[in-house]
C-alpha cells in the first residue's frame, strides 16, 4: 500500500493543501460569525440566518474539510514515514492538534448560538478569529522552510 501511496503523493498533497485552505477559510469564518450574531437582536430574523450560516458552514464546509486533512495527512506519513523523525513536523503536529481543539471549541460555541446563548465576548471573537490564521502562519513556515 505505501508504495502505491509513494507514486500518488503528490497528489495526495496536493488534495491535503486544498482541504487545508478550505478548513482555514471556514475557521476564520466563523468566528466573524459569531461576531455578527453578537451584534444582532436576540430572537431576531438576524440572529436566525446567522444560526443557519453558522451551522451550514461547520457542517458543509469546516467539519469535512478538518476530516479530509486528517486522512490525508496519514496517507502521506503512510507513503513517507520518514516524515515522523523531522523535528519541524512536531512542531507543525502541535499545531495541527491545537487547531483541531479550537475547531472542536468553535463547535461547541455554535451549538450555544443556536441554543440562544451568547457565550463568550464580541471583543473574544474578534480576537478568535484570528488563531487560526497565527496557527497556519506557524504551520506553513514548518512545512515549507522546516527550520528545525
Amino acid at each position: 500500500m505505501s508504495a502505491f501511496l509513494a507514486s500518488i503523493y503528490l497528489w495526495i498533497k496536493a488534495a491535503h493543501l486544498i482541504m487545508v485552505i478550505g478548513w482555514m477559510a471556514g475557521m476564520m469564518y466563523l468566528p466573524r460569525l459569531f461576531v455578527y450574531q453578537h451584534q444582532s437582536e436576540k430572537g431576531g430574523e438576524a440572529e436566525r440566518m446567522f444560526i443557519a450560516m453558522q451551522r451550514r458552514l461547520l457542517k458543509g464546509i469546516i467539519n469535512p474539510a478538518m476530516i479530509a486533512v486528517w486522512v490525508l495527512g496519514v496517507l502521506m506519513l503512510i507513503a513517507n514515514p520518514a516524515i515522523l523523525s523531522a523535528p519541524w513536523f512536531h512542531i507543525k503536529l502541535a499545531f495541527v492538534v491545537a487547531i483541531s481543539a479550537v475547531h472542536g471549541f468553535y463547535a461547541s460555541s455554535r451549538r450555544k448560538f443556536e441554543a440562544g446563548e451568547r457565550p463568550r465576548s464580541e471583543k473574544f471573537w474578534r480576537i478568535m478569529n484570528e488563531v487560526p490564521f497565527l496557527a497556519l502562519i506557524v504551520i506553513v513556515v514548518m512545512v515549507i522552510v522546516k527550520p528545525f
